[in-house]
């Protein structure tokens, strides 16, 4: 039988996992994604129950695109649209006044890091929104230079006019655009589905123990999102398959959530309905974003990668109860240690929040992260390898 944690094994899954395109929530893509994990599963020995779940909503776009003269710009609607905008085609040109009745406004975001809409992002989007444009462009500052979003919540108002994301790339065009008063056209088309569902997949190991073990991926994302969501998949599945063929007295629930990009639905379902109390879990084992991403320069023919790891941009997550064992298993992998005992990254707060005491995980970012050109060319099996080892290793230590 071949290893599954080797290099080889890994971005076989990668590349599988690319195959499959968008992998938004509510999508085609996600969906093939999460049939896939749960053939895996099943043919690992694992006892797999979907569960399935329910967005109130999602947005579902077609196409978008923004003009600047005669040159066609990729955009990006920024979740949430209004309602009665969900599709819209306008013209109009870029104001700098106090009151920008019947024009656009330009709304630039520096780069924070953050992969979520926070409270500063709203306020300047909505400073704008009050001078009465008819819609925002949005440039937000990132390491890529391309378009960028950030997760957004179900519970979150639409705004209060279309904000329209084009690539940081194209500040120089939007500034001439604004000096020279030249005329901007959009046409976003779309619609809003309610009650969007979706699934969880839940794979189990029962070996009639007192504690388990649980080991959790997000699969859905923005994008097709490779090196944001597929090291952490391909460690999940080979974590697995590891798993699977070793004898230990504990249980082992595998569990790949949906919706992490509008919400972390699939992980809040799980914990309602699904986990094991926390009183029975040994550890919460979290394989989170970007967990194995090169490091990327840009010249003038492009962006290149030397194969090295783009360690400073990802985290190494551990509750303190996690700190001994986790510190020795992970000693050779470069990461950010960060100590949970206030607040953990991405899903792993949902699990701290729910009172899982013992936990660890590690998540992060990469240059192309939330960006249309995160593709499989973002990781490689030389950089998967290790982080998949140290996860096992860890694993074995805790059974």
């Amino acid at each position: 039988m071949s290893d599954p944690l080797s290099g080889t094994a890994l971005f076989r899954d990668i590349e599988r996992y690319a195959g499959f395109g968008l992998h938004r929530y509510g999508s085609s893509g996600a969906e093939a994604a999460m049939a896939w994990i749960e053939h895996e599963l099943a043919s690992a020995g694992y006892q797999v129950n979907s569960q399935t779940l329910t967005m109130p909503r999602q947005y579902e776009l077609d196409h978008a695109q923004l003009r600047i003269g005669d040159a066609a710009l990729e955009a990006f609607p920024h979740w949430w649209l209004p309602e009665d905008r969900a599709t819209f085609a306008l013209s109009a040109q870029l104001g700098n006044d106090a009151d920008a009745a019947g024009k656009l406004i330009w709304v630039a975001l520096p780069h924070d890091r953050s992969a979520y809409l926070n409270d500063s992002h709203r306020t300047a989007i909505h400073q704008a929104a009050r001078r009465n444009p008819v819609a925002i462009v949005l440039t937000i500052d990132n390491p890529a230079n391309d378009i960028f979003t950030y997760n957004a919540n179900q519970d979150d108002a639409p705004w209060p006019v279309p904000v329209i994301v084009v690539a940081a790339r194209h500040k120089p065009q939007l500034a001439k655009a604004l000096n020279d008063g030249t005329v901007i056209s959009v046409d976003i088309a779309g619609r809003y589905r309610r009650d969007v569902p979706g699934r969880n997949l839940i794979g189990r190991l029962d070996r009639g123990a007192s504690q388990t073990i649980v080991i959790s991926t997000p699969v859905t994302s923005w994008f097709n999102s490779t090196g944001e969501r597929g090291p952490g998949i391909a460690s999940f599945l080979a974590l697995a398959r590891h798993a699977a063929g070793r004898q230990c007295d504990t249980n082992l629930v595998f569990v790949a959530t949906a919706g992490h990009e509008i919400g972390h639905g699939g992980m809040e379902t799980f914990l309602r309905d699904g986990a094991p109390a926390p009183s029975a879990v040994k550890a919460w084992i979290h394989l989170g974003a970007s967990n194995a991403c090169h490091h990327w320069t840009q010249d003038g023919e492009g962006w290149h990668t030397d194969g090295s790891v783009d360690s400073a941009s990802r985290r190494l997550v551990m509750s303190p109860s996690m700190q001994t064992t986790i510190s020795e298993q992970f000693r050779q992998i470069d990461a950010v240690r960060f100590i949970a005992d206030k607040e953990a990254i991405g899903e792993l707060r949902d699990v701290k929040a729910a009172g899982y005491r013992d936990f660890f995980g590690m998540a992060g970012s990469h240059r192309f992260f939330h960006t249309p050109t995160d593709g499989p060319q973002t990781t490689s099996a030389a950089i998967l390898e290790p982080v998949a080892r140290a996860f096992a290793s860890a694993l074995d230590a805790l059974m």
